[in-house]
């Protein structure tokens, strides 16, 4: 994938009503870590994918749109096969599939890891004050954020957490609990919505006072945030300060089996096509 090929990507995004802008696209291209696959028919773009490498634990795959004029083509096997092949090193490979991508990701012997739901909030009522500890994230804790999240989310991802710090400080933040790092936030602005996530705690009470502090500066803008089942009292709190389900995943992985890290400390993810 090209730099010349954003526009059109975006133009997939939009058909497809995925969220992701021009900076996400360019993070792919340009990233140490990540690479971005196009097919071209002629000057038109029809389908594109991208694969990020998490150290040497596991690779990724995302991005997976293909042009509704070219689907029903098998484009997007070769795709997938493509993403496969250039993630071959790799011990393990994950992702997150819609219901329908889930069926042809079987094929190519993924297994379900666990469910996560899109959730979105037009507006949101978060009036109770946080009780933890919790503060705006400053880049000198960069640091220990990255400590802490390499254990919980099974790999080395310091470029891309610092990116999402870059992109959007407002939304970033730490909470400490007996002097000691208890979990962290960081967001995204996206085409129609700003993305919570990914949103590391080590317990329910520690994410819904990080949710509570990171939305509460901005109350009248639309956000979503891609909450795994794991914890029903987390998702009950959720939907009470306005969230309701846009669409659901479900995380899976192909070659060494999970689990990878520790999901039960991972209140929302970075986002399908990051992981």
């Amino acid at each position: 994938m090209r730099h010349s090929d954003v526009d059109d990507g975006l133009r997939l995004c939009r058909l497809a009503g995925w969220d992701q802008v021009e900076r996400d696209w360019r993070r792919f291209i340009d990233g140490p870590e990540s690479g971005g696959y196009a097919a071209v028919q002629g000057n038109d773009l029809m389908a594109t994918i991208a694969t990020i490498r998490y150290g040497r634990q596991f690779g990724w795959i995302g991005m997976v749109l293909v042009n509704p004029d070219a689907q029903g083509r098998g484009i997007g096997s070769v795709m997938v096969t493509k993403a496969i092949d250039t993630l071959s090193d790799m011990p393990a490979v994950r992702l997150d599939a819609t219901p329908a991508g889930r069926v042809l990701y079987q094929k190519y012997g993924f297994v379900d890891e666990y469910p996560l739901t899109r959730l979105e909030a037009m507006a949101v009522n978060v009036d109770d004050e946080p009780s933890t500890i919790v503060r705006p994230m400053t880049r000198g804790e960069l640091p220990a954020v990255i400590g802490m999240d390499q254990g919980i989310f099974g790999a080395p991802r310091a470029e891309i957490l610092q990116w999402m710090y870059d992109g959007a400080p407002e939304f970033a933040f730490v909470a400490e609990r007996h002097g000691n790092l208890s979990g962290y936030v960081l967001g995204r602005h996206g085409h129609q919505f700003e993305h919570v996530g990914p949103l590391v705690a080590d317990g329910g009470s520690v994410a819904m006072d990080m949710m509570k502090a990171c939305l509460a500066q901005h109350r009248d803008r639309a956000f979503v945030v891609d909450a795994p089942h794991h914890d029903d009292r987390w998702l009950g709190f959720l939907a009470h300060i306005g969230f309701r389900p846009q669409r659901g995943f479900v995380r899976m992985s192909r070659g060494r089996p999970g689990p990878f890290g520790r999901p039960d400390q991972q209140f929302a993810v970075l986002g399908p096509e990051l992981g």
